[in-house]
């Protein structure tokens, strides 16, 4: 009996110093943040003592930051009520990931409370409650958006699954287009006339930046920073210019981002020669992980934008959208949280195909967008009369910029007024079934309309006057 009791006490001790040396190589891991390999050293310890406040926070930290905030949450909860230093900042960041702002907002504000009773530094917390009340804003706005398509593709050349058109301008990698070497995560936009530059550069204190040049004769201006405007805080990069010249989309992680890149845009005011304060364009577009290189193509008339939200560390998902003409939201106060929440996070883009022959049009454009079939072009874009030796049916013929610039306007214009004299037709056809009262009331709005269009075609040829004007200046 008494041989047995040694053994089963040499077994015990041998099985603690097992469980020393495991726990010991797990903490070293959990410091160096090597959290897949501490993961299921500490999934074994937690099993054994469930109720260990370190071993839920250990664990449940490594749930977060391998990708499983669902599964953390249970023991980052159970590491907050034993009252575990810093639980509450990891609690945090994951009721963030889980779009659980209104509870990333109580806990952080805790936290902080908790760190000023300690006389500890807040800062760094109160920025995380500021990116949790973002968030919280932006999941009660979530555009309406219609996805057509998703790819999960290699981070490395994500760019070269954009298939846009020529008109729309081209991406490249900083390597590509400036033939370096190294690891450079800038890229570069270059507009469709090849006679612009944008692209993000690290700059001498190493954080990113966007930069712009523009081509003069046969050579490249002097490389400028766009403004703090823009080159704000934190890295600035996945500049795209709208063809209007002016609407500028871009990836940054500065403070009004909420996790990681996020995108924004803004717009260059040509009266003051500035640029707009940027806007964070919000859900579904961005999330609390990294979200950039936002493009529109009009011509396609699709949108593109990559994201690694749920994504391996080497890989980015590229979601296709259809662009909305004005903004549109959902009804956040008649809809289920669970609900908004999916479509923010674009759980599935089938929940967002409200008009299946919508989306049937939209992925036959971006099959052949894809595929680059030539039957697909369009023989000429437009037809505009230069001149009596000049027409133009490509915006690549435009030999002035500005010029380019008032045709772009002129077009918005000129679809803006098909647009009405579509819907005065509408109002015709219903005037000539119409009751009495009911002419009655359609009349003032047919009259309007007719007086509106009238003055649209006389400002649509005073703007083609000016944009011939401008153009032929060029020649001179």
């Amino acid at each position: 009996m008494k041989k047995i009791y040694i053994l089963f006490t040499v077994f015990n001790l041998f099985v603690l110093s097992l469980t020393a040396q495991s726990l010991d190589q797990a903490k070293a891991w959990y410091q160096a943040g090597d959290y897949e390999q501490a993961k299921p050293v500490f999934e074994r310890l937690i099993k054994s003592a469930p109720s260990n406040a370190n071993y839920n926070l250990w664990y449940g930290v490594c749930c977060l930051k391998t990708g499983s905030p669902q599964e953390a949450l249970k023991y980052l909860k159970t590491a907050v009520q034993r009252k575990v230093p810093t639980g509450q900042l990891y609690l945090g960041e994951t009721y963030n990931e889980l779009y659980m702002f209104e509870d990333a907002v109580d806990i952080f504000e805790s936290y902080i409370n908790d760190l000023t009773k300690r006389k500890r530094p807040t800062e760094d917390a109160e920025l995380l409650l500021e990116k949790s009340k973002s968030g919280l804003r932006m999941i009660r706005a979530v555009d309406e958006i219609c996805f057509i398509d998703s790819i999960v593709v290699s981070k490395e050349d994500f760019l070269s699954n954009y298939r846009i058109s020529p008109e729309t301008g081209k991406l490249y990698t900083y390597n590509q287009y400036f033939k370096t070497e190294g690891d450079h995560p800038g890229t570069v936009y270059e507009t469709e006339l090849g006679n612009k530059l944008y692209y993000g550069k690290e700059n001498a204190e190493g954080i990113l930046n966007i930069y712009s040049t523009n081509k003069l004769a046969n050579d490249w201006s002097e490389p400028y920073e766009l403004p703090e405007r823009i080159n704000g805080s934190g890295d600035t990069n996945y500049p795209f210019v709208m063809t209007d010249g002016i609407t500028i989309y871009f990836g940054s992680t500065g403070e009004q981002s909420m996790g990681g890149y996020d995108i924004f845009v803004t717009r260059y005011n040509t009266n003051t020669d500035s640029y707009l304060a940027p806007e964070n364009i919000g859900m579904p577009f961005n999330s609390p992980f990294n979200d950039y290189m936002y493009v529109i193509d009009e011509f396609n008339n699709l949108g593109w934008f990559a994201s690694d939200r749920y994504q391996p560390e080497d890989s980015v998902c590229i979601y296709v959208f259809i662009p909305n003409e004005s903004k549109r939201t959902y009804n956040y106060e008649g809809m289920e949280l669970e609900q908004i929440t999916q479509l923010a996070k674009i759980h599935s883009i089938r929940d967002t195909w409200t008009d299946e022959e919508v989306v049937t049009n939209a992925l036959k454009r971006l099959e052949s967008a894809i595929e680059q079939k030539p039957e697909a072009k369009r023989k000429v874009d437009f037809t505009f009369i230069i001149n009596d030796k000049n027409t133009y049916n490509y915006y690549s013929q435009f030999k002035s910029q500005n010029a380019l610039n008032q045709f772009k306007t002129y077009q918005l214009k000129e679809k803006d007024m098909a647009k009405q004299i579509e819907k005065l037709n509408d109002y015709r056809k219903q005037y000539q079934t119409a009751s009495i009262s009911g002419k009655e009331k359609l009349t003032p709005s047919i009259l309007d309309l007719e007086l509106r269009i009238d003055i649209m075609r006389t400002e649509l040829d005073a703007m083609a006057i000016e944009v011939r004007n401008t153009e032929i200046k060029a020649y001179k």
